[in-house]
């Protein structure tokens, strides 16, 4: 790993990684704003109790009258992970194969640093920025949690919610960075990390439903990303281990491609 580099990245991209920090975080304090007007409407909670269990199932809508059950199911159940897996993903995709594509790559490997070296550091950038989305919004959540009406939620309990959110989005990243590493090709890293996101919601909330597919969830980044309800029982450690391990395994192999193959020929491998 170069410190230059990360650094580097982290600098020219700055702007960016700020945004969607700022963008997720804004999007989690609106609707964990709303928790006095629509988590605590009885009127509300009950009908969605009324909906068919499979359909509470699916949106993750069960004990929506808690104030765990609000969060679970709205801020960190759906709009959070979407939107951070779609940054997740684009940055993960752009990290390595978005120089590639635009013909700069070269000139950054002119520079002093291995290929290897330069992979790592780029993806522990996009790790750190990832990590960075997260803390502001725990930071926010936090401070608005006592005015918000939300305290019943526990500091420890938040932070558990948090970190396997950003465990979730490192994962993602990795997925996409390691395909875009490994092809050079950015369409490609954005098309199979959306592609296998889209697969993950999915095998978590609707493919359960349909006999013969209940299995399908335990091999979902959603489903180990919010299935053990963090957010009343803390961290899940083997949840967490699943999202590290298949993280790690998309970008070793993407970096172990990306330095044996030949750039000059447009990412085909040797």
């Amino acid at each position: 790993m170069s410190i230059t580099v990360l650094r580097k990245y982290l600098r020219d991209n700055r702007r960016g990684f700020l945004g969607w920090a700022l963008s997720i975080t804004a999007v989690a304090a609106m609707y964990s704003s709303m928790w006095p007007v629509m988590g605590k409407n009885s009127g509300l909670a009950g009908a969605i109790d009324s909906f068919p269990e499979a359909l509470r199932d699916a949106f993750h809508l069960q004990d929506y009258g808690t104030v765990a059950g609000y969060f679970g199911s709205t801020v960190y159940g759906l709009l959070v992970p979407i939107l951070l897996a779609v940054f997740a993903v684009s940055a993960g995709a752009r990290a390595i194969a978005g120089d590639e594509e635009a013909g700069t790559l070269e000139l950054v490997l002119a520079h002093p640093v291995g290929r290897v070296r330069l992979a790592v550091s780029r993806w522990l950038a996009v790790l750190a920025a990832i990590l960075l989305a997260g803390t502001v919004l725990l930071v926010v959540e936090l401070a608005i949690r006592v005015p918000a009406g939300f305290a019943a939620l526990s500091t420890a309990n938040l932070a558990a919610m948090t970190f396997q959110l950003v465990l979730f989005g490192c994962c993602f990243a990795s997925i996409a960075f390691g395909i875009g590493a490994w092809t050079g090709r950015r369409t490609y890293a954005t098309a199979g990390g959306g592609y296998l996101t889209v697969v993950a919601y999915l095998g978590d909330s609707f493919l359960p439903q349909i006999n013969g597919l209940h299995w399908s969830q335990y091999l979902s980044p959603f489903h180990w990303y919010l299935g053990g309800e963090p957010l009343a029982n803390g961290i899940r450690w083997s949840h967490c281990a699943l999202l590290a391990g298949v993280g790690l395994i998309f970008a070793t192999i993407g970096i172990g491609g990306f330095s044996r193959r030949d750039i000059a020929q447009g990412g085909a491998r040797d």
